[in-house]
């Protein structure tokens, strides 16, 4: 923490002086609640490094590796702005914001191995770092410690923290296996999208009403709104891959296209029978799988730039934010509200 801002060891803010805007777009404009929410947050970083610790000190080193690589805790800031519903000082809201960090550090473990990614939060990843192996058991040390913490929050928190896990495997195997014979491919897209992201983002910030006591609607209505957002932000992170100029988006333009990792402007355009030249090119190309020569990257990335594609996938994302800010209407207007809401702004602006 360096004068009132809890920052990730990427340098991202979590809160900052003023009106902080967190490095994943929640604006927070009321001093208390970025004083509160600036103090929740250190607390956890604090936390979740203390969480990771073995007698063993090879295992410590590589359960700490993306931990201190950083991160925007999008996870963690949910569940303590939830705590705001109620009060945000109850003692097992930093241990649950630390426990939806651990989960999902975990998956970052193993999705590196299955993507076989070399760098991860702009360091080697753990299985370029040391070997596949070690990737995955460090992940199933991060999911057991998570579940270690979970106990501590009682019953129906390792049941939600179980049945979220069990989502989130059940996304990463449908997008493995693909679309079954005769789903729609943009379906089976948001489906997994919503396990692997929405699942866990709902039970975050439903882990923020619960430990913060908030009643059992406002509870009910947090967990709606996080499922809706978590499903919202990842479809804009897809659009900004296209769409940017620059590394807007954490990566280089049109990654996702050179790996052939399907997207949904990409699975609309699939999807698209408009027989203009324009749109036959594009398909022609989308169909080919991965776009790996420059020259067809480039075309292919203007041509999306261009196309109904990417204007129906804005729309859709904008239409996922709408209705995860009328997820919020069942709580009381103030601060917290407004800084979720602002999230809801801030992804349906940024894939324009």
């Amino acid at each position: 923490m360096v004068g009132g801002v809890v920052r990730t060891a990427d340098g991202s803010s979590i809160a900052s002086g003023g009106g902080a805007v967190t490095s994943i777009g929640i604006d927070i404009v009321d001093p208390r609640l970025q004083a509160s929410v600036t103090d929740i947050m250190a607390s956890v970083e604090a936390e979740l490094r203390d969480s990771v610790f073995s007698a063993d000190p090879f295992v410590t080193e590589a359960a700490r590796h993306l931990v201190e690589a950083g991160g925007k805790r999008f996870r963690p800031l949910l569940v303590a702005l939830g705590a705001h519903f109620g009060d945000p000082e109850r003692p097992l809201v930093v241990p649950a914001a630390v426990v939806m960090e651990l989960t999902h550090l975990a998956t970052l473990y193993h999705d590196d191995v299955m993507d076989e990614a070399p760098v991860r939060r702009g360091a080697p990843s753990a299985n370029s770092r040391w070997t596949n192996s070690v990737a995955i058991l460090v992940g199933d040390y991060l999911f057991a410690r998570a579940a270690d913490l979970a106990a501590d929050l009682g019953i129906e928190a390792v049941r939600l923290q179980a049945r979220t896990f069990a989502r989130l495997v059940h996304g990463q195997i449908a997008e493995t296996v693909g679309p079954r014979d005769g789903e729609p491919s943009v379906d089976h897209y948001l489906q997994v999208i919503g396990d692997k992201t929405g699942s866990l983002i709902a039970t975050s910030a439903r882990f923020g009403g619960m430990f913060g006591g908030a009643t059992p609607t406002h509870i009910e209505a947090l967990a709606g709104y996080g499922e809706t957002i978590g499903v919202a932000f990842q479809l804009s992170d897809d659009l900004l891959d296209i769409a940017s100029e620059s590394a807007q988006s954490g990566k280089t333009p049109g990654t996702d296209l050179r790996e052939g990792v399907p997207t949904l402007p990409m699975l609309y355009a699939l999807a698209d029978d408009d027989g203009d030249a324009a749109s036959r090119r594009l398909r022609e190309i989308l169909a080919a799988g991965p776009v790996t020569d420059d020259d067809l990257h480039a075309e292919a990335l203007g041509l999306l730039r261009e196309s109904p594609a990417l204007k129906r996938a804005r729309e859709t994302v904008r239409s996922y934010a709408e209705e995860a800010r009328s997820r919020l209407a069942p709580l009381p207007a103030g601060p917290a509200r407004q800084a979720m809401e602002s999230l809801c702004d801030f992804i349906a602006d940024r894939t324009n």
